[in-house]
């Protein structure tokens, strides 16, 4: 298991409920995942070489990068050097870099945002200018939302953002893109693929917080877009899936559809969702997608996974705050209990908290029910009447 972060503690228990040896690696000893694993060893997640190394000595029947995007090449590259169950190394690169996808995306005639890979801000400026529209800035490479720009058509801070932007690019490589405009939520969820067809998807609608309008903060499921929507969505989702060659495993979604209905097919992690997406998928659908991940990895049987039927109303709820300081006091509404399926939190009073920046700033994720639309969309949206956290600067 590729990494022990609190959002991967819940695939390690299952993995030894399902009676597996568990050996956890990444470079964070402390991380919580690790104390319920049968071994720890200290290797980056992204050191392909070493957890490779480390991947023979223990003589392992299976790997698995739960919900971690950094870590899905360095398990497809060990997977397929020691002959275990695997997509291929060279696809879930491509899934897994913004530039290599685009490019794949473009040579295969899908729709796309204008995009083009850039490692100069002389090129970024270039590109952006001929754009003449608003456009996203993303480094190829990094993961939960960090170094993502908006830069509007006249925005005087271009070079800024392409500075920031390409600071959390191991490769120095970033990604200009076309800004579009999407009509109804962005679609996210998880899905799973068994022999090269989607055999089961949750889609769900992504809400973006108020303090930083570019990073999730939760999803909801199901989907609100029509079912026509939905129907066009899985189609070119499982068309693009074929044409790279993806067979098997988790997947996590990024969509968008636009005012004529086009979509636009923004990422695939060749992954479990973050922040407890399977989870919430399991509240709604019963499908518990942490077990056929694991059952994948180790190259058990999963034809008979089906689509579920999915229940309404529920979604994840990333903590997070508006302002960096102390934690002086925390406090939950009774409206809240009410809705609350799981919680759990990274701090404490007293603790020195970041604004949301970046996922890594995150404070712990609800899982929530509710019993219409409208009260859903009321919590998501106004979460500090219900969740305060008091920070002394």
């Amino acid at each position: 298991m590729l990494g022990g972060a609190d959002i991967q503690v819940s695939a390690i228990k299952k993995a030894k409920e399902m009676e597996c040896y568990v050996i956890t690696c990444d470079y964070l000893p402390n991380n919580p995942g690790h104390p319920f694993a049968d071994e720890y060893h200290n290797v980056s997640t992204t050191d392909k070489e070493k957890v490779l190394e480390l991947a023979q000595r223990l003589s392992i029947d299976g790997i698995l990068a739960y919900a971690s995007d950094p870590a899905a090449p360095t398990a497809a590259f060990v997977a397929e050097k020691l002959g275990l169950p695997t997509n291929p190394y060279a696809v879930v690169e491509i899934m897994s870099r913004k530039d290599l996808f685009r490019q794949f995306m473009q040579e295969n005639g899908f729709l796309m945002p204008r995009a083009k890979a850039v490692t100069t801000y002389k090129e970024a400026l270039e590109f952006h200018t001929s754009i003449g529209k608003d456009t996203i800035i993303k480094p190829v490479d990094s993961s939960g939302s960090k170094g993502i720009y908006k830069i509007e058509k006249t925005n005087q801070s271009f070079e800024a953002g392409f500075q920031a932007a390409i600071s959390f690019s191991k490769a120095g490589i970033v990604i200009i893109e076309e800004f579009i405009y999407k009509k109804g939520y962005q679609i996210g969820g998880d899905g799973f693929l068994v022999n090269g067809e989607l055999v089961f998807r949750c889609f769900g609608d992504i809400h973006f917080s108020q303090t930083n309008p570019l990073l999730p903060c939760s999803v909801s499921i199901p989907t609100l877009h029509e079912p026509h929507i939905v129907e066009k969505v899985h189609q070119e989702v499982q068309k693009l899936l074929s044409c790279v060659g993806m067979k098997m495993g988790a997947l996590n979604f990024d969509i968008l559809v636009d005012n004529e209905d086009n979509v636009y097919i923004l990422e695939i992690g060749p992954r479990n969702g973050g922040n407890m997406i399977p989870e919430l998928t399991a509240f709604s659908t019963g499908v518990d997608m942490k077990e056929y991940s694991i059952k994948t990895a180790l190259g058990e049987d999963c034809t008979d996974l089906r689509l579920g039927e999915e229940r309404r109303f529920f979604s994840h709820y990333v903590v997070h705050a508006s302002k960096s300081g102390a934690v002086k006091s925390f406090t939950k509404s009774e409206i809240l209990n009410k809705h609350l399926l799981y919680e759990h939190y990274n701090f404490k009073p007293g603790d020195r908290i970041s604004s949301f920046s970046s996922s890594a700033n995150r404070l712990g994720v609800l899982l929530l029910q509710y019993t219409n639309e409208e009260e859903m969309i009321e919590l998501i949206y106004n979460m500090n009447k219900y969740l305060t956290i008091e920070i002394k600067e």
